[in-house]
């Protein structure tokens, strides 16, 4: 493997690292953070996407510099196991040996018994295979790459930081489904996700909007997944999301809240089986099945479709309509945060979301919202609105520097042994 011209002609600063792993189905995002300082810094941020086709290996500087760049062509695709490895390999070649002291994952799925970060072992790894029956199309993508650097590094410590685990917080009324009781003892509760995310965007309230940050406030987390969070005084208290990732909000390919009816309907009359309806409800709805164009906002917002504009207009309508059970949770609000890729990027969304809650007395600048602002409320706003970027990366390596942070700090040049 060869680093690209961009990369040769850099030297990464010796540092004590941890590696921040996000896995999916088809891509491991990963950014790379110094703890010397005692708080993590960012040194490089990349990719492995397209792992099931044409695997693309990319990681780039903060400040955009192209550090390496490796495609790999069908016939010689590697396998799983591999690309870890080949990610292992460059990072230390890039920060030199001993650098990497740990790595932490964001894993989907905790249960109902992981309220934080936990350290990975092999009782963990037994409850997080059992838990693949809450989570069967994440949780095994979360597991994948920890099996992999245990085999590749024994030694190396790991941190599983789950995304359910901010809602802990919630009352609970607010984790119950109507069922019959016996299956609550099954696991079957609203959980909520999206809480590495959640729990960045109260953390960045401090600083940023600290009088805000003890009140009511909703976070709209609107990406290809997309969910609401209502929180008070930086805890969960609510959110959209539920017993799984499918609920809430109209999402790129996933349908959001859908009457329980439709599916007995898809069972009885279409003779879909489990995966079909798997498919179906994650992959081919949302934006992408309203339109029939595409689950990526920036398209439809550039098309001039008439199905392209229904679906935008669904996407707002749903937002709308749970910000007011998410007001109703918190019995008012004083606050509303836009994050995520849509959130951060899309103002056309920003301003189309507002308008509709214009009820709450909530009034945009739209100059502010033009030019991503961090506050796009006008003065005369009831309530205030902040468009605030959000970094999971970053929080997993808070999390895991948390952690491991005595054994990072015996690591550290010059500390006392």
């Amino acid at each position: 493997m060869r680093d690209s011209p961009a990369s040769s002609c850099t030297t990464a600063p010796k540092a004590n690292a941890i590696l921040s792993l996000n896995a999916g189905s088809s891509s491991i995002k990963f950014a790379l953070y110094d703890t010397a300082r005692g708080s993590p810094r960012l040194l490089l941020g990349g990719e492995i996407e397209d792992i099931d086709s044409e695997p693309k290996f990319s990681a780039k500087s903060p400040d955009g510099h192209i550090l390496i760049e490796q495609r790999w062509p069908p016939d010689k695709k590697p396998d799983f196991d591999e690309l870890v490895s080949t990610l292992i390999g460059w990072i230390d070649q890039h920060l030199g040996d001993n650098a990497l002291v740990a790595v932490g994952h964001r894993v989907v799925h905790g249960g109902p018994s992981h309220a934080k970060p936990a350290l990975v072992s092999d009782d963990l790894f037994k409850t997080l295979e059992d838990l693949t029956r809450l989570a069967p199309l994440h949780e095994p993508h979360n597991i994948a790459p920890m099996r992999a650097i245990a085999a590749l590094r024994p030694g190396l410590p790991q941190v599983a930081c789950f995304d359910t685990a901010f809602h802990h917080t919630m009352p609970d009324v607010a984790t119950r489904i109507a069922l019959p009781r016996e299956y609550a003892a099954q696991g079957v509760r609203r959980y909520g996700f999206h809480g590495l995310s959640y729990e960045f965007i109260a953390g960045r309230l401090h600083d940023v909007a600290p009088s805000l940050a003890s009140k009511r406030v909703i976070v709209a987390h609107l990406g290809n997944g997309a969910s609401l969070c209502a929180m008070r005084n930086g805890r969960s208290i609510d959110t959209t999301m539920s017993f799984t990732a499918l609920d809430g909000l109209v999402m790129g390919t996933r349908t959001g809240s859908i009457d329980p009816g439709v599916i007995l309907f898809l069972l009885q009359n279409d003779g879909m089986t489990a995966d079909q309806l798997a498919e179906l409800l994650y992959r081919k709805s949302g934006l992408l099945g309203v339109s029939g164009i595409s689950s990526d906002m920036q398209t439809l917002l550039a098309s001039g479709a008439e199905s392209a504009r229904e679906a935008i207009d669904l996407f707002v309508f749903r937002i709308a309509r749970e910000v007011g059970a998410m007001v109703s949770s918190l019995g008012g609000l004083d606050g509303f945060v836009f994050t995520a890729g849509i959130g951060e990027h899309a103002p056309e969304i920003r301003a189309a979301v507002c308008q509709r809650l214009a009820w709450l007395g909530i009034v945009i600048d739209p100059d502010a919202n033009a030019r991503h602002a961090m506050r796009i409320s006008a003065a005369a706003s009831a309530i205030d609105v902040l468009m605030i970027p959000t970094d999971e990366e970053a929080m997993i390596a808070q999390h895991t520097l948390e952690i491991v942070g005595k054994d990072v700090a015996i690591r550290l040049p010059g500390a006392q042994r």
